[in-house]
């Protein structure tokens, strides 16, 4: 086999590989992101995350890995939208980042926003 093809192949193989990592990661962050909008009592909006970085890092065991970072949008009053974040290394979820609440006091009552 010519060496063109050869290497043809196994680009299109890496994608592939990476096209269906990438899906599984996207599942393990949509996952994560109902759990945590369900523990907190939030809504998740779309039902989806969004990929907003991919990236290189080393694991705690110094062993190079995809980091990718997906963000979704949830909402606390059910007529807002709120930014979060799930942060995966490898198919390891090691942060989910959501905004906090905001309380406001004044006037002797409390507004959550």
């Amino acid at each position: 086999m010519p060496l063109f093809e050869t290497f043809s192949l196994l680009f299109l193989g890496l994608l592939a590989w990476l096209w269906h990592d990438s899906l599984q990661a996207r599942d393990a962050g949509v996952r994560e992101a109902r759990t945590a909008c369900s523990d907190e009592d939030l809504q998740l909006l779309d039902d989806t995350v969004a990929i907003r970085s991919l990236r290189f890092a080393r694991d705690d065991g110094g062993r190079l890995r995809l980091q990718r970072v997906y963000g979704f949008e949830y909402s606390d009053t059910g007529d807002n939208r709120r930014e979060g974040s799930v942060t995966l290394l490898g198919h390891d979820v090691v942060m989910v980042s959501l905004r906090a609440r905001l309380t406001l006091v004044g006037g002797g009552r409390h507004e959550q926003h």
